[in-house]
């Protein structure tokens, strides 16, 4: 029995990284509930002259001294608390001090699972009892709990390398054990955490769904629905298990929505959750208009341009601060509202509007569509068949408008940084640009009259910043950008001594920066615009395939499960197509994207058009 104040750490210890304060918790709540099982190993220490000097030194145990100290730092033990030791002065101190550290065998995880709900269960102790006793939170204690309450046949095949963790505690979501093993046993080749959490929660929704961000879970249980949490999620997400009135507390929601749209003045406003991109574009469209802007309206828009101006290049200083960029863009939202388009009153007493669920979980609003009854017919009008052809420009192949602009927005990069790597033929698109200005459109009167208007791509595709063609384009921006000079008066010189092939490089990107294939909604460039796209394209030569791939966010998840299986069809084959036909819309644009990775498929807005294909 040596005194806890006289037991000291040993320098024969081999133990160099420290226990973790975790550790030494935890070991501590257990010799409080159970004793301590194993005991320390200790020398005499030695002082001058070899003589003894009444404290020992722990060769093997330093972790329960420490957590005996900790005890004593709490009051459960006295300072000078007895502690049973083994004295052993014949061994060698290393040899044991490595031998309890080394030779040992830990218990599987799974008996640890069964052994804690054990207690829980057949001891009656709580989880913050447990979690007391072992040095753990209670969270974890759940945890394990729930990987013990498992099917013993499941915990068998972890115990014997045949599922590895992850996939076990992707059970741990029912407690049905027979459906446990049956979903094992009926899994194909895809075993995975998701693929097991899908199979096992079919019918139920997941909380990241967007009916769920929609309607709110707080809304959801208020109404008498239930959520099955995933114990093992680190977003701590779970399951909605009553679907049906998920669904209808989705529909509620959404038509009062719809209320505050036709209070617009609407002819009809329609509310379905799943958006009819089918539907949509087959119909006509009204357009929006400029707005008109009263007296004091337009001298608080030059105001803002002219505090834009100056905040712009407040930014550009190397001293900016965050304050510049943000009043940067709270002015050009600002200017945005004061100009932003309209529709016409009279079009909007005729026309109507979809409000749907949208793809992030807001309500989707489109406006302006017409029901073919309220379509104007004029003479001259049609396409020979009685058809009348729609107002607007519409989305390419079906598609809908937003997710047409958006590809062709990916198009309209890839063009842009091809043409960038082309110098000479962007000489030639510069002076077709200049030809066209001086022989078919009329031009105000000033030194030369060219002007370039960059092309932002953001606003129709978020993503394209991080694009492979969008990082090219940024960097080659910012490459020329630093050799500018500071005073813009000097630009001409520096122009002028640039050498032939760098004077052509730079004519290339900034007429890149003009290059605009984007098909929008309300119209954006023109039918010959984009057919000079095209004919550009097939001089270049450009692949949109080296630009983009489908993914479930920029495509397969926002079209329907009819055009995932016709990707997958196109792109692997039908056998493929024909596997993944009866998944769930989720489930089937994940497994599409898999399955189209790397093979250089697109969608039809996306390949090159009849005058892009070699000749």
């Amino acid at each position: 029995m040596v005194p806890l104040g006289k037991l000291k750490k040993s320098p024969k210890n081999v133990r160099k990284t420290p226990h973790t304060e975790g550790e030494i918790t935890a070991l501590a709540a257990s010799i409080a509930s159970v004793g301590m099982l194993q005991y320390p190993v200790v020398e005499p220490e030695l002082g001058p002259k070899n003589k003894p000097t009444g404290n020992y030194l722990v060769n093997a145990g330093e972790g329960r001294r420490l957590a005996q100290l900790l005890r004593a730092k709490r009051k459960e033990i006295k300072k000078d608390e007895p502690i049973i030791c083994i004295v052993d002065t014949t061994h060698n101190a290393t040899e044991i001090s490595l031998a309890e550290n080394t030779i040992r065998s830990n218990m599987h995880p799974a008996d640890e699972y069964e052994a804690f709900a054990e207690l829980n269960q057949k001891e009656g102790m709580s989880v913050e009892d447990i979690a007391g006793r072992y040095g753990v939170t209670p969270a974890v204690v759940k945890q394990r709990l729930k990987l013990g309450a498992v099917s013993p046949a499941l915990l068998t095949l972890y115990r014997e390398g045949a599922m590895n963790l992850d996939q076990l505690t992707a059970f741990t979501i029912t407690d049905d054990h027979a459906r446990q093993e049956q979903v094992w046993a009926e899994l194909g080749w895809n075993k995975n955490r998701p693929a097991i959490l899908r199979a096992l929660t079919e019918g139920q929704v997941s909380t990241d769904d967007r009916r769920v961000a929609f309607v709110g879970l707080d809304a959801y249980e208020a109404a008498g629905g239930t959520v099955t949490r995933d114990l093992f999620d680190e977003e701590d997400g779970g399951y909605l298990t009553d679907a049906p009135l998920l669904n209808r507390l989705v529909r509620e929601k959404l038509q009062r929505v719809a209320e505050s749209v036709v209070a617009e003045g609407w002819k009809w406003v329609e509310v379905e959750v799943e958006y009819d991109y089918q539907r949509s574009a087959a119909m006509a469209t009204i357009d929006t208009v400029a707005r008109t802007l009263s007296d004091d309206e337009q001298q608080q828009l030059s105001a803002l341009q002219d505090e834009l101006e100056l905040a712009s290049n407040a930014a550009e200083q190397d001293d900016a601060s965050e304050d510049a960029y943000a009043d940067i863009e709270r002015l050009e939202s600002e200017i945005a509202k004061l100009t932003e388009e309209a529709f016409v009153p009279e079009d909007i007493a005729r026309a109507g509007a979809f409000v749907a669920l949208g793809n992030n979980g807001e309500a989707r609003i489109e406006r302006g569509y017409l029901r073919p009854e309220d379509v104007p017919h004029e003479e001259g009008e049609g396409d020979g068949d009685g058809k009348t052809a729609p107002l607007a420009a519409k989305a390419a192949d079906g598609l809908s408008a937003a997710l047409t602009a958006e590809l062709t927005a990916y198009r309209t990069a890839g063009l842009q940084n091809d043409l960038a790597q082309a110098p000479e033929l962007a000489l030639i698109a510069v002076t077709h640009a200049v030809a066209a200005k001086a022989f078919y459109r009329f031009n105000d009167l000033s030194c030369l009259g060219l002007s370039l208007s960059a092309i932002s791509l953001s606003g129709v595709a978020s993503g394209i910043a991080e694009s492979v063609a969008g990082q090219a384009i940024a960097e080659r921006h910012a490459a020329w950008k630093a050799r500018m000079p500071e005073d813009g008066e000097a630009l001409w010189v520096f122009v002028s001594s640039l050498a032939m092939d760098e004077l052509l490089a730079l004519l290339a990107h900034c007429a890149s920066l003009s290059l605009d294939a984007v098909q929008r909604s309300n119209g954006g460039s023109g039918r010959t615009a984009l057919a000079h796209a095209g004919t550009l394209a097939k001089a270049m030569p450009h692949d949109m395939t080296r630009y983009w791939q489908p993914t479930v966010a920029n495509y397969l998840g926002r079209v329907s499960k009819e055009r995932i299986l016709e990707a997958v069809r196109e792109g692997r084959g039908e056998d493929e197509a024909r596997l993944i036909a009866g998944l769930m819309k989720q489930a089937m644009a994940e497994r599409a994207e898999e399955l189209l990775n790397g093979k250089g498929w697109l969608p039809s807005v996306l390949r090159p058009t009849a005058q892009e294909k070699p000749e």
